[in-house]
């Protein structure tokens, strides 16, 4: 080390993994994905030992088989996924339950604790189309806080889950004044966040801020990054979600922002266990791009201390 080089921040209380997302995964299939074999081959061969389910079926569904794929890679199972609508009323309670039993079950099952929930849209991501307003009313925000909260309980109870809910673009829990309504809402016992640091910045919130002021809330991070001038065209245009992911809006890091560095000693400070889990967006991408991306990306991410 040279006399002005900064020492190397050791975060041992960051576990590092990706997702079939980073792959260019979106959808349990689809012929412009790359088939599940190749995704678990190559996340290991890129360096990573964490990974997450996906969309529901895109791997196997069969524990057995699942088992025995990811233990022969030495890949272990963080979290699965799960999309919601719960600002909707009880009456969307039935259905929601049907689909994250699914979900959590295999995630139980693969010996992980955690379920990744993800806000519905609301305008759709290829065409731009409205689904329904962008903003809730007071009854709405209600029936998404006691929701969530009586999600949390009841597949802690059943499944022995934790849910950490995701801020994501062109859902209602996206930027920095209804994420913190959303958290301000809600029982910190039963509902903790998935911080994607790429969604927070595509809506303009602070990941460090976020984490030095709602610690105790944090419970899963996604690492991302956005490029800041794709991003202002997105703005500027109104460009929905899919579209800008095309223009390739979430970039590789280190090129974009947020800075990943103080992001991860943020969460080490918290002194508690967390994943970190690489999530490129680019969906649909050539088969040949991903792994050389999450190669590099393990390499930076090794040079963060991670």
């Amino acid at each position: 080390m040279t006399a002005d080089a900064s020492p190397v921040p050791t975060l041992d209380r960051i576990r590092v993994g990706s997702a079939p997302d980073s792959w260019g995964v979106w959808f349990p299939d689809d012929d412009q994905q790359v088939p599940w074999q190749r995704f678990l081959d190559e996340v290991t061969e890129a360096g990573y030992e964490w990974i997450e389910l996906g969309p529901y079926g895109y791997l196997p569904t069969d524990p057995a088989r699942l088992t025995e794929e990811t233990g022969r890679r030495g890949l272990t199972v963080s979290a699965g996924t799960v999309f919601t609508s719960l600002h909707r009323g009880p009456e969307v309670w039935d259905a929601t339950w049907e689909h994250v039993s699914q979900v959590a079950e295999l995630t139980r099952a693969m010996n992980a604790k955690h379920l990744v929930v993800i806000p519905s849209f609301w305008r759709d991501d290829k065409t731009a189309e409205l689904i329904e307003p962008p903003t809730l009313t007071a009854e709405q925000w209600r029936h998404l806080s006691t929701g969530m909260e009586r999600l949390g309980r009841e597949v802690r109870e059943r499944f022995g889950l934790d849910i950490v809910v995701h801020p994501h673009a062109d859902t209602h829990i996206d930027t920095e004044e209804n994420v913190a309504r959303f958290l301000d809402a809600t029982d910190s016992d039963l509902v903790s966040l998935c911080l994607d640091t790429g969604h927070y910045a595509y809506c303009g919130g602070d990941s460090v801020k976020l984490i030095e002021t709602y610690g105790e809330r944090i419970g899963y991070l996604h690492l991302k990054q956005v490029d800041p001038e794709i991003l202002a065209d997105v703005v500027k245009n109104g460009v929905p979600f899919g579209p800008a992911v095309q223009r390739g809006v979430m970039c590789e890091p280190p090129n974009g922002i947020p800075e990943l560095g103080p992001v991860l000693t943020a969460a080490q400070n918290l002194d508690v266990d967390l994943f970190a889990i690489v999530e490129q967006d680019m969906y649909p991408c050539p088969p040949g791009q991903p792994f050389p991306i999450a190669e590099r990306t393990r390499r930076f991410l090794r040079s963060c201390g991670a």
